[in-house]
């Protein structure tokens, strides 16, 4: 018996680190809203004419669907948009339509500054301003650590805000390292 709960102990600490990131991870997708630039693809089963493998959303958030038209995705999680589709399809086109939305590829955010490799990237769920610098190469040698700002594409007044290393990055955000003074 004390075996037993030995084996259930061990199988915790095993998975407990695994289930947190993939939550962690799985909300951070879940409230991903859609925009310009985002790479998604669409699955409809059982009905292959209606699956579009790869679909890059134009400047307006938008895109064209068979038998739909154009579709505005801007604004929407991978979730409202499945909704969105599923009601479209569903009477005139197909009785119980099953279908998904999967984001392949994010759009890009930005960083500039005192960067090796300053640049548009993109986005990857989870990410940190820490990891941002990383994925630019890592600070200069003038680099501030502590005059770090970012304006969120999502502000419309598009106000740059200071940042730390441990703030979470968006897609479409510009980061700004400024130089430190010696």
């Amino acid at each position: 018996m004390a075996n037993f709960f030995r084996l259930i102990i061990t199988l915790n600490l095993i998975l407990m680190p695994s289930i947190a990131w993939s939550a962690a991870t799985q909300n951070t997708n879940t409230d991903y809203t859609l925009s310009s630039g985002d790479v998604i693809s669409i699955t409809v089963f059982s009905e292959e004419d209606l699956s579009l493998e790869s679909i890059k959303l134009d400047e307006s958030g938008s895109f064209s669907y068979p038998f739909i038209g154009q579709v505005k995705a801007e604004g929407l999680t991978a979730s409202q948009l499945q909704q969105k589709i599923t009601k479209a399809l569903t009477g005139d086109y197909l009785v119980k339509p099953r279908v998904s939305v999967t984001v392949l590829e994010y759009r890009q955010f930005y960083i500039s500054g005192e960067v090796k490799d300053p640049d548009g990237y993109p986005y990857q769920p989870g990410l940190t301003v820490r990891r941002a610098i990383a994925l630019a190469g890592g600070l200069t040698e003038r680099a501030s650590e502590r005059r770090m700002t970012i304006i969120r594409e999502s502000d419309a007044s598009k106000t740059p805000k200071y940042v730390d290393m441990e703030d979470l990055v968006m897609p479409g955000d510009s980061i700004t390292i400024d130089q430190g003074f010696f």
